[in-house]
């Protein structure tokens, strides 16, 4: 089996974002490596007391990250790069009650192709690491592949920005953010950027004119730089530019005009996830613990990827197991209630999130998979008529919630290709069909 052709695509820096391009949407898609055969197990990845020199995967290895190995390195990020601790508070956790629905069966057809597949073989499709099916805030289906277990976090990767836009909607509600307030009101050191003349809205729904790359395929995209300065990927011996994300930030340029379309770039996160720091005067570890965390009955702590001075990524860093993705995910559908009673958002955060932003403004991104959608606080909002809205990361990350089938999924993978157009046509269909065979339950 030849992995080689994977390693353009794979090769991602851990916790960075892809774009989903409409010229990626349009490109039919390759033919994959069986799942099966791609397992830790399968491979031997790390397996050993010392793994074999051919299977160990380490930070300073350009192919640690890299398919398959990303099916081992996913859900072991903590052996490998700094992290920030999330406490999950003193409290007991809440109780996720379980009430299984027979869902294996479930079918639906592939956008695209119109190929018919059930729910039990789209885990496989979709390299599945763990998926775990909320309705009326009880586990109708839970189920674990690969190395992924039910203690073990996994990387969020860009769901990660979600959590960072909802803290942010979370402190304009409390007032000690204006979203209509100019970033340099918080950061004045971004003066000289392209955010010299940007909003906070226009930060955190992505509508910022920065020239920024993800392209992956260009060794000179921005992503690389952005990637050494955050601790992503080695530097090298004879690295000279920036060595922190503060540092990279402060090099961004404008291209274009802000507000008028929206893209889809992680630098936007990490100087969102910037101002929060700034003006909750916490580090977004303690702050996410605080506000969130420790409040919905996690039962384990979380953790960030950070740089070498500690500071976390916004983009992409966080990690969680499945099922403390789930009680926020409930919770984000249940209007802010957490499934331990507390109050932990503010309804109108929730609403204001669910409302989504202008469509017009997102289709002029290209995305194929996504036609009618719109991008409000870092989430990605449907408008369809069950009102569901979406995290999303590549290699497969996601919390989808549907409000009006009460329906959550939350799911983690490692798929080959990273942008979401190489999972959407078998994973879109799939929640709805879930969604309407749970509506009828």
């Amino acid at each position: 089996m030849n992995f080689k052709r994977y390693s353009r695509q794979a090769l991602i820096p851990f916790a960075l974002t892809a774009i989903v391009s409409a010229a990626s949407a349009q490109t039919p898609a390759p033919a994959l490596p069986d799942p099966a055969s791609t397992t830790v197990q399968a491979l031997g990845w790390m397996q050993g007391f010392p793994p074999a020199a051919d299977k160990l995967i380490t930070f300073d290895n350009p192919v640690g990250n890299t398919f398959p190995r990303i099916r081992w390195t996913f859900s072991h990020i903590r052996e490998i790069v700094p992290t920030s601790n999330v406490w999950r508070g003193p409290g007991a956790p809440s109780a996720l009650r379980a009430a299984p629905v027979n869902l294996d069966n479930v079918r639906f057809k592939v956008m695209g192709t119109g190929e018919e597949l059930t729910f039990a073989q789209s885990l496989d499709r979709n390299y599945t690491d763990g998926i775990l099916v909320l309705h009326k805030g009880k586990v109708v289906y839970e189920k674990y592949l690969g190395a992924l277990e039910p203690q073990r976090p996994h990387l969020a990767m860009s769901v990660t920005k979600s959590f960072v836009g909802t803290l942010a909607a979370l402190l304009a509600h409390d007032g000690s953010i204006k979203p209509e307030a100019l970033v340099t009101d918080y950061l004045p050191e971004l003066k000289n950027t392209a955010y010299g003349d940007a909003t906070v809205r226009q930060v955190m729904d992505m509508t910022i004119g920065v020239k920024y790359s993800e392209n992956y395929a260009d060794p000179k995209a921005e992503v690389w730089d952005y990637a050494r300065a955050g601790g992503m990927m080695p530097q090298g011996k004879d690295y000279a530019g920036p060595k922190s994300f503060y540092d990279f930030l402060q090099t961004l340029q404008k291209e274009g005009e802000h507000n008028q379309a929206f893209a889809y770039k992680t630098v936007n996160a990490e100087v969102l996830a910037w101002i929060v720091r700034r003006a909750s005067g916490k580090s977004l570890a303690q702050l996410l613990s605080e506000r969130i965390w420790s409040r919905i009955g996690a039962e384990q702590d979380a953790y960030f990827m950070v740089d070498r001075i500690g500071t976390e990524s916004g983009g992409g860093g966080l990690n969680t197991t499945l099922r403390d993705l789930a009680r926020f995910g409930e919770m984000m559908r249940n209007n802010g209630r957490a499934a331990n009673g507390q109050q932990v958002l503010p309804k109108a955060v929730v609403e204001d999130i669910r409302r989504g932003a202008d469509p017009a403004q997102f289709v002029k991104a290209g995305y194929t998979t996504l036609p009618g959608w719109s991008y409000r606080n870092m989430w990605w909002v449907s408008h369809n008529p069950n009102g569901a809205y979406m995290a999303r990361g590549i290699h497969g990350q996601a919390i989808y919630i549907d409000p009006k089938a009460q329906m959550v999924v939350v799911r983690y993978a490692s798929h080959p290709i990273a942008g979401n157009a190489g999972i959407d046509p078998t994973s879109l269909p799939m929640y709805q069909a879930l969604a309407d065979t749970l509506m009828k339950q």
